[in-house]
């Protein structure tokens, strides 16, 4: 079975950061191919959408999961539950099925939820923020609930299954929050300790690690996803 991931912008796609963090921590195996967070009439992101669609709906964002050049699937829970059932032995979910069932609704919540934090602190991994990230935390009541829900769950998790991850080992659950770990550090926003070190050793794990590093080298910044910088 052959299958690409087209992704975006590594220093600002969250969307894209999931799927790719989880195949590439989970050993499933796929080539990439990273387009520009650049939508308008013209682009090349569009164009390339485009000729995946063929007579099918256009899929509008990234990251597009393509199965032997022939069948193609975008949003991210899509991607993990075709990538759950094409590779049943690689763990994407937790093995018990309540704690699957406990994954999935987290994956959800995080998938629909979280909005101001979402809006207020946008992803930029290759930023220092830590100012910007102040300034929200005073002013936005919003933010701090959504911080607050995150601590929760998380505490909730790790204590039902004694961690280093959310459900013991890395599975899908842990890629969708990724991102938020990398608002956490971007933009130094307070948490209690048991999820700092949380946030720390999602940043340590290899597959995580080396989207960081490939974020902060990419040559590439875009104004609309750049609230609080001018240039990088």
């Amino acid at each position: 079975m052959g299958l690409k991931l087209l992704i975006g912008n590594r220093n600002y796609s969250s969307w894209s950061m999931r799927p790719w963090v989880l195949m590439r921590a989970r050993g499933i195996p796929f080539d990439e191919q990273r387009l520009r967070l650049d939508f308008g009439e013209g682009s090349p992101t569009l164009s390339a959408l485009r000729a995946l669609a063929g007579d099918g709906p256009l899929p509008m964002k990234l990251p597009v999961l393509v199965i032997d050049d022939a069948e193609v699937v975008w949003d991210t829970l899509a991607i993990v539950e075709t990538l759950a059932e094409r590779f049943p032995a690689a763990g994407v979910w937790p093995d018990a099925a309540r704690d699957r069932a406990r994954a999935r609704s987290l994956c959800a919540e995080m998938h629909a939820g979280f909005g101001e934090l979402r809006r207020h602190c946008p992803m930029n991994i290759e930023a220092a923020l830590p100012e910007a990230g102040a300034r929200v935390w005073a002013a936005e009541p919003g933010v701090r609930s959504d911080v607050a829900r995150l601590e929760a769950a998380w505490r909730h998790a790790l204590a039902a299954s004694g961690g280093p991850m959310l459900f013991g080992r890395f599975s899908a659950a842990d890629a969708f929050f990724a991102p938020v770990c990398m608002r956490m550090l971007s933009y130094a926003l307070p948490l209690v300790d048991e999820a700092r070190a949380y946030v720390g050793r999602v940043a340590a794990l290899p597959a995580v690690a080396e989207w960081i590093a490939a974020a902060r080298a990419e040559a590439d910044f875009i104004a609309d996803d750049e609230p609080y910088r001018s240039s990088r």
